[in-house]
C-alpha cells in the first residue's frame, strides 16, 4: 500500500479473474482514493474482459463479488468499497485488448507513460530564490479544494522572472492533474494569423494526449473544443506572457470550461488584463526583484571566477541589474571569467548604453503602450524619477497628456511605481527609456524631443538651429552653475512645450523671450523680470520663478487664459502683487517668503477657480481684499464639519468618506499676538490623542488675523484601522490649544468672525 501512495502513475489490468482476488481489490480501492486525494494517474488495461463488466459487475465480476457477499455479508462495508472503486476504474479512459497483438499494446502503453514521466520542464540554469515563492503560490493556488476553478495571475515588470517562477510551479504541480498544458510564449505566437488556433491545438493535444493529434479550424471551434473535452477534467494549464484580453477569451475564457479542481495560471506584464478577466485581486501575486542575498548569489552562480573580484565592482554591478534575474544573467554572462578591469569597463560601458538583450525585453511594455502612456512614460524616465506625483500631473496634464489614466497603466504594466507619492521606475526600465529617445538621432541632440543633460542642453542653445525637434528640456544640476545664455536662445526652439532649469544662473540683463507653444516655465532663481511671449496668444499653464530677483513684474498678465499655477516665492524684491484679472482659470497662487510684499492686488478676490493661495511669511503684508474666495478641491468645505463644541470641531466619518477627503482647512480668529507665538490644534480619534498641528509666528499680528490651515487627513489623523472599532463611523475632532481662542471651517468663519469681532484671543 505504501508503494502506492508514493507512486505518481498506477496502471491495473483487469481480468476475468481479477475481482475474485481480495488483495485485487483492495489495491484497487487504495489506488481510486489516492486518485481521488492525491491526484494518482490511473490507466485501466481491460485484458479480455468487458469494461462495461468491471463497471456494471457484470458475468464474472459477478460471481466473485457475490462470493465476497456470502462470506462477509451483503453489508459489509469493505464489499461496498470495493464495489465502488470497480465502478470508479470502469469509467476511466484506458485500453481495451481482446484478441489484438499485445506487444503493440505494451508499446503503446509505454509512450503513454513516457508523455507524463519526461514532462517537466528546464526553469533555469540557476534557480535562485524561485522554490521559496513556490511555497507562496501553493497557498494562494488551495490546492487541497476541488470546489470549483481557481484562476490565478503572476504579474511583473519584462525579465522579473515571471516564466521561470510559472515553469518551476509547473513541475510541482503538473502530476497532481488528470491533464496539464504549459503553454509558453503566447503573445508572440498569438501574432500569427493562425496563433490562437495553434495555441488551441497545444492546449487540448497536451492535456487530452489523443492517439491521433486533434485540429482546430477556427478559434470558435477551438473554444467549443475546450469546453467539450476538458469540461470535466480536472486540469492544469498556464498561459504564459499574454498581453491582450483576447487571448485569455479564447483561450481560458471562463473557469466553467474546466473541471472542478481545475488551476488556471496567468503570467503578464498587464495587471489590468487579470482585472479585466475577473481574477480577484487576492489571486494575483507581484513577482518582486531578487532580495541582494539573492541577487549576489546569482551574479556569482553566472560569473563563474576563479579569483576574487574587489567589492566595490561587485557591489557596482549589482547596483546596475537592481536585482533583476535578467540583467544579473546577462551581466554574470558578460563578465564570466573576466579580469577586474573588464568588470570596470564593462559596467562603465552599460551605464552608458543599455545592452541590447536586457533592452529589447523591457521594450516590450513599451511597445505595447497607446501614444499618451508613451509620452509620459518618457517624460517620467527622463525628467521626473524621483519627482512628486502631484506635481508631475500637473507638468504633464499643461502638456495634454492624459496622466491620471496613463499612471494607471504604467503602474498596471509595471513600467512605473508611486512610492509615499514619488515616482520610481526601476534603473534599467529608465535607461530603457531614456535609449529610445537618444535614438531619435544619435548625433544630433537638436534632433531629439527630449533633452536632459547639461552638453546636450548648451549644445542646442548655443547654435542656430533649422528644424529643431525638442519639446522638452528639463535640467537638474546637483550644484549651482552658471550657463551663459542668450535671451533669445529658446525662441528657436519652436516646439519647446516644457522648460524647467534648476541650479542654473544666468547673468543676462532683462526679460527671458520664450515661444509661445510653451506649456510649464520652471527656473527658480533666474531672472529679474517676467519672460517675454511674442503677441499671439500664450498657452502658458504653469510659471515657475521663485528665488528670483524680481523687483517689478507686468501691471497686469495679459493673454495669459490657460495660466493655472504662479509660484513666485521666495521672491525677496517684490513688493506687488500682479494684476491677475486676465488670468481666469488659475488654482494656486504661492507669494510665500516675499519678505517685503506689501499689497496683494485685489484681484485674487475674483478669481473662481483659486484653490491654494499661501501668503505664508510675508510679514509686511498690509493691504489685502476684503473679500477672498478659495475652492478647495473637489468643491466647497462640505457643511457636515461644523464647530459642534464650544473649542473643538468634529466630525463623524466612514472608511469611505475618510479615503476621499483630499485635505481638511481650518481657520481661527487671532487677537494681538506677540512675536514667537504658537497656535496648537490637538487631532483626536474617538477621544484618543493623535498628534498636534503647531504654526508658529515670528513676527507680531495684529487683531483679527485669519489663521487659515489646508492639511492632509493622515497629517492630522494618520492611519485608522477601521476594522479595529465598533459600529461603522468614527468620531474626529480638532480642538484648540490655549494659545488660540476659535476654531472653525471655512464655511463657518463669517459667523465666527461676526461673534467675536472686537474680542482678543490668544
Amino acid at each position: 500500500m505504501k508503494a502506492i501512495e508514493e507512486s505518481c502513475i498506477a496502471i491495473i489490468v483487469f481480468s476475468e479473474d481479477y475481482a475474485s482476488s481480495r488483495w485485487c481489490l483492495e489495491e484497487l480501492a487504495k489506488i481510486i482514493e489516492c486518485k481521488e486525494q492525491k491526484n494518482l494517474i490511473v490507466l485501466p488495461v481491460f485484458y479480455k474482459v468487458d469494461p462495461r463488466e468491471v463497471r456494471e459487475g457484470r458475468k464474472s465480476y459477478q460471481r466473485s463479488l457475490a462470493k465476497h457477499e456470502f462470506k462477509f455479508g451483503k453489508d459489509y462495508e469493505k464489499v461496498k468499497r470495493w464495489k465502488k472503486a470497480l465502478s470508479d476504474a470502469g469509467n476511466l479512459s484506458g485500453w481495451h485488448l481482446n484478441d489484438g497483438d499485445e506487444s503493440e499494446l505494451i508499446q503503446e502503453i509505454v509512450n503513454k507513460i513516457s508523455t507524463y514521466l519526461d514532462r517537466p520542464l528546464r526553469v533555469a540554469k540557476h534557480p535562485v530564490g524561485i522554490y521559496s515563492r513556490v511555497v507562496k503560490l501553493k497557498s494562494i493556488l488551495k490546492l487541497e479544494s476541488n470546489d470549483g476553478v481557481l484562476m490565478v495571475g503572476l504579474w511583473g515588470q519584462g525579465g522579473i522572472g515571471k516564466t521561470c517562477l510559472a515553469k518551476a510551479l509547473y513541475n510541482a504541480l503538473f502530476r497532481k492533474f488528470e491533464g496539464a498544458c504549459f503553454l509558453a510564449n503566447v503573445r508572440e505566437t498569438s501574432k500569427d494569423s493562425r496563433g490562437l488556433v495553434t495555441l488551441q491545438e497545444i492546449i487540448l493535444n497536451d492535456i487530452l494526449l489523443p492517439q491521433q493529434r486533434l485540429k482546430v479550424s477556427n478559434v470558435d471551434e477551438g473554444i467549443n473544443l475546450i469546453q467539450r473535452r476538458l469540461g470535466r477534467k480536472k486540469v492544469l494549464l498556464i498561459l504564459d506572457d499574454v498581453d491582450a484580453l483576447c487571448h485569455l477569451d479564447a483561450l481560458a475564457g471562463k473557469g466553467e470550461w474546466f473541471g472542478n479542481g481545475s488551476r488556471i495560471i496567468v503570467t503578464t506584464r498587464d495587471k489590468q488584463l487579470l482585472t479585466c478577466h475577473r481574477i480577484d485581486q487576492d489571486h494575483v501575486y507581484k513577482v518582486e526583484a531578487l532580495s541582494n542575498s539573492q541577487a549576489h548569489e546569482l551574479l556569482s552562480k553566472h560569473a563563474f571566477q576563479t579569483h576574487q573580484i574587489r567589492t566595490d565592482l561587485v557591489d557596482g554591478a549589482l547596483k546596475y541589474a537592481k536585482g533583476l534575474p535578467l540583467a544579473l544573467e546577462v551581466l554574470g554572462s558578460l563578465l564570466c571569467g573576466t579580469t577586474e578591469d573588464v568588470w570596470e569597463s564593462t559596467i562603465k560601458k552599460l551605464s552608458r548604453n543599455p545592452n541590447k538583450a536586457i533592452n529589447n525585453v523591457l521594450k516590450v511594455s513599451f511597445d505595447g503602450l497607446d501614444e499618451n502612456e508613451k509620452e509620459i512614460f518618457l517624460h517620467i524616465a527622463c525628467f521626473f524619477k524621483g519627482w512628486a506625483r502631484e506635481h508631475t500631473k500637473k507638468v504633464l496634464d499643461s502638456c495634454d497628456l492624459e496622466t491620471i489614466v496613463g499612471f494607471d497603466i504604467l503602474i498596471k504594466r509595471s513600467l512605473i511605481s508611486i512610492e509615499g507619492g514619488i515616482l520610481q521606475m526601476h534603473d534599467l526600465i529608465q535607461a530603457m527609456g531614456m535609449d529610445i529617445v537618444n535614438q531619435e538621432c544619435k548625433d544630433d541632440p537638436g534632433r531629439r524631443s527630449k533633452l536632459w543633460l547639461y552638453d546636450d542642453v548648451i549644445d542646442v542653445l548655443s547654435r542656430d538651429m533649422g528644424d529643431c525637434a525638442v519639446k522638452a528640456i528639463v535640467l537638474e544640476l546637483p550644484k549651482p552653475t552658471e550657463m551663459c545664455i542668450n535671451p533669445d536662445a529658446f525662441t528657436k526652439l519652436r516646439r519647446l512645450r516644457l522648460l524647467i532649469l534648476h541650479n542654473v544662473h544666468n547673468s543676462f540683463q532683462g526679460p527671458i523671450c520664450l515661444p509661445n507653444e510653451l506649456r510649464w516655465f520652471e527656473w527658480p532663481g533666474c531672472a529679474h523680470q517676467i519672460p517675454k511671449f511674442s503677441a499671439s496668444p500664450k498657452k502658458l499653464v504653469g510659471l515657475n520663478m521663485s528665488k528670483g530677483n524680481i523687483t517689478g513684474v507686468l501691471k497686469q498678465f495679459k493673454d495669459f487664459q490657460n495660466l493655472k499655477y504662479i509660484k513666485f516665492s521666495h521672491c525677496e524684491s517684490m513688493v506687488h502683487m500682479p494684476d491677475l484679472s486676465c488670468t481666469p482659470n488659475i488654482e494656486e497662487l504661492d507669494f510665500s517668503h516675499c519678505k517685503n510684499l506689501v499689497e496683494a492686488h485685489e484681484s485674487i478676490a475674483y478669481l473662481d477657480k483659486l484653490q491654494v493661495l499661501n501668503l505664508g511669511e510675508c510679514s509686511e503684508l498690509s493691504v489685502f481684499p476684503n473679500v477672498l474666495k478659495i475652492v478647495l478641491p473637489q468643491g466647497e468645505m462640505p457643511q457636515w464639519v461644523l464647530p459642534i463644541e464650544e473649542d473643538s470641531v468634529s466630525v463623524m466619518v466612514s472608511k469611505d468618506l475618510y479615503d476621499k477627503i483630499l485635505g481638511l482647512a481650518f481657520c481661527g480668529i487671532l487677537g494681538d499676538v506677540i512675536p514667537n507665538t504658537n497656535i496648537l490644534v490637538r487631532a483626536h480619534v474617538d477621544g484618543k490623542e493623535q498628534r498636534p498641528i503647531s504654526e508658529g509666528f515670528p513676527y507680531p499680528l495684529h487683531s483679527e488675523h485669519i489663521y487659515l490651515c489646508y492639511v492632509k487627513p493622515s497629517n492630522l489623523w494618520g492611519v485608522i484601522d477601521f476594522g479595529q472599532i465598533d459600529g461603522n463611523n468614527v468620531k474626529l475632532s480638532l480642538t484648540k490649544s490655549t494659545e488660540s481662542e476659535k476654531l472653525g471651517t471655512p464655511n463657518n468663519m463669517q459667523a465666527i468672525r461676526e461673534r467675536f469681532k472686537g474680542g482678543s484671543s490668544r
